[in-house]
């Protein structure tokens, strides 16, 4: 039996939201985004608001859970750096949660800080409220099974399963995650992406069912963006440089996608960079594997006419310079 037909036994059988895989206005060349991103503070309904209102398709978020088992979104778990108190989200009641500092420094920029006038850590049922059709991203910060069924009863609350993906880069919280609610997509973990990387070489790929939609993966040589070369060693730019071959294929994002998975490109530095610098955030090589990609995407939009937004059909969201 030929791979075409074996890719046709195993395509995902679930409709879930695509995002745009192109966009002409600069601010939207990013699909998806941490809110924040150097322009408020961190994970606030503010930043949320405005990455919203400035045309972002998805916003990703990360989720923990306080002593009152209330779930909030806060990327770290310990407070110390946001908040200046050194104390952790799951040992304190949500009424008790200190305010966000007024200024908070961008990791992904060097001696920059953002500042905003909204400092409260929201709720996630806060922003499932305010964002009701805006497909959002979860990332299940900490491996705790009471978190994992508080976040799936709200997205059930809230009728969100076909536009909410979750999981985490650890493989144990993601099959928590599935075994929790099956109706939620989720995210490959580290170690399901090694395993494609390898089935794809191999050319067994074809042949292996396949249960995650969302395929997130870092661009490697973004890396780069965030350390100081000359302070990394060799073998540290080595791997970055086989991390980049290997990763950013055009052919597993063709056959990923014709099987209804969604692709996406991040990093902490990819959310500011191609927003603000497209042209600059990757590898020339990098690039050019993600314009080629785009573009034969953007050349099928642009024949069909269709609404970008919210599309049942396999598409690759792919972030590049104009």
């Amino acid at each position: 039996m030929g791979s075409k037909h074996v890719c046709s036994l195993h395509h995902s059988s679930r409709q879930c939201w695509i995002l745009n895989p192109l966009s002409e206005a600069r601010d939207r060349t990013c699909n998806f985004m941490v809110p924040g991103a150097g322009e408020n503070l961190e994970n606030t309904m503010a930043a949320f608001q405005h990455a919203v209102t400035i045309g972002t398709d998805m916003l990703e978020l990360d989720c923990h859970i306080t002593k009152d088992e209330q779930v909030v979104v806060s990327h770290d778990e310990n407070l110390k750096r946001s908040t200046g108190v050194n104390v952790n989200i799951s040992d304190l009641k949500y009424c008790e949660l200190p305010p966000y500092l007024g200024k908070l420094d961008v990791s992904f920029q060097k001696a920059c800080q953002c500042e905003g006038k909204d400092n409260r850590i929201p709720l996630l049922k806060e922003v499932f409220e305010a964002f009701p059709n805006t497909p959002i991203n979860i990332d299940i910060k900490v491996n705790n099974n009471l978190l994992i069924k508080k976040v799936s009863e709200l997205v059930k609350q809230y009728r969100r399963e076909h536009i909410t993906v979750w999981g985490n880069a650890s493989y144990e919280i993601v099959e928590k995650c599935y075994k929790e609610n099956s109706d939620i997509p989720i995210l490959f973990s580290l170690q399901r992406v090694l395993l494609i990387l390898g089935l794809f070489f191999t050319g067994l790929l074809p042949f292996v069912p396949i249960r995650e939609q969302f395929f997130e993966i870092p661009m490697p040589s973004i890396i780069l963006k965030l350390k100081e070369p000359h302070t990394m060693s060799r073998s540290q730019k080595f791997l970055i440089w086989l991390s980049d071959i290997l990763l950013m294929r055009k052919a597993l994002f063709d056959h990923l996608t014709a099987r209804g998975i969604q692709v996406s490109f991040w990093n902490d530095a990819f959310y500011f960079f191609c927003l603000a610098e497209p042209a600059s955030y990757a590898s020339p090589q990098a690039r050019g594997r993600i314009r080629a990609i785009a573009a034969g995407l953007h050349h099928s939009h642009s024949n069909t006419g269709s609404e970008p937004h919210l599309r049942s059909t396999p598409q690759l969201t792919a972030t590049l310079d104009p």
